[in-house]
């Protein structure tokens, strides 16, 4: 089973009066690249945080966005002045450039995140075990998501394996006819530009079997098939992250196809060969999108 790096989950918990509502958006990626956008009051947990998406994600370009809302009405608050400069600053510097006006722009400010925040406000550790246990309800609705993109993936991925694997025996077809036509090519060769006395046909008898047999491409053909089925038994191992071992038997059968396309020395050959790097590219694509 293949799970997808694409994906979207959610999860709400009331915890004493606060609303803690967890976004969790996810894009393909090499490794793991988190933004984390969280309120001031869980800044002590974000290494916490972190780990915990980290190991439930393992990769992708992943943004999780904590938001809090709080049911007990009127608190005593606190400005951050330093951000408030920061934000005035950086709207008037705008403005200058733009030639705009920047009256009355404070409640604008005051409206930005993390400018007003609760006074004395902290999480405790058992708050916070309920937050990081809404956080893995989050974690596993994202990864409900990745596995239903991942099981479109996989029947398409193992669609262009058949179509490669269906390709092997309309090259098998043409190898006996392959052989007869080089053979006869390079005897036609020598006769005209040797002559047919001035070479001993037995050594060339033994030369062309050498020759024949270097070109052979019944070894990458069977190699090619292994890899097949190598693949098909990668989806069926039990671990979660497999785009990178799948990507490693997809470069796999690439270097035995292009090792046959290269070896061939027959129109009806290569036009199979083509096919089958069409189809593999395509599947390098979609395991760009593999978990």
């Amino acid at each position: 089973m293949l799970y997808s790096m694409t994906g979207y989950g959610r999860a709400e918990q009331i915890i004493n009066n606060k609303v803690y509502l967890i976004e969790l958006k996810s894009l393909n990626g090499k490794q793991l690249d988190l933004r984390l956008n969280m309120p001031l009051i869980l800044k002590p947990f974000e290494i916490e945080i972190r780990n915990q998406i980290s190991e439930g994600l393992n990769r992708g370009t992943v943004e999780c966005i904590i938001s809090l809302k709080d049911n007990n009405g009127a608190k005593a608050v606190t400005i951050n002045k330093e951000l408030v400069k920061t934000f005035y600053n950086s709207i008037k510097e705008v403005g200058d450039e733009l030639g705009l006006s920047t009256e009355n722009i404070l409640p604008a400010i005051l409206k930005m995140p993390e400018v007003v925040v609760a006074s004395n406000e902290v999480v405790t550790p058992d708050e916070f075990k309920l937050i990081s246990q809404t956080l893995k309800k989050c974690i596993d609705s994202i990864n409900e998501h990745r596995k239903n993109e991942g099981a479109v993936l996989e029947k398409d991925l193992l669609s262009r394996i058949e179509k490669i694997e269906a390709l092997q025996p309309v090259i098998a077809s043409h190898e006996e006819t392959r052989r007869g036509k080089i053979r006869e090519n390079l005897v036609k060769l020598l006769n005209e530009n040797v002559g047919k006395e001035q070479y001993d046909g037995n050594r060339l008898e033994q030369e062309l079997i050498y020759y024949i047999e270097k070109i052979d491409i019944h070894e990458e053909q069977v190699r090619l098939q292994n890899h097949c089925n190598y693949f098909r038994s990668i989806l069926q191992d039990n671990s979660m992250a497999k785009g990178k071992k799948i990507g490693f038997v997809l470069q796999e059968l690439g270097r035995e196809i292009n090792t046959t396309g290269s070896k061939a020395y027959d129109a009806e050959i290569q036009k199979s060969v083509i096919l089958m790097k069409d189809e593999l590219e395509k599947a390098k694509e979609q395991v760009l999108n593999v978990l």
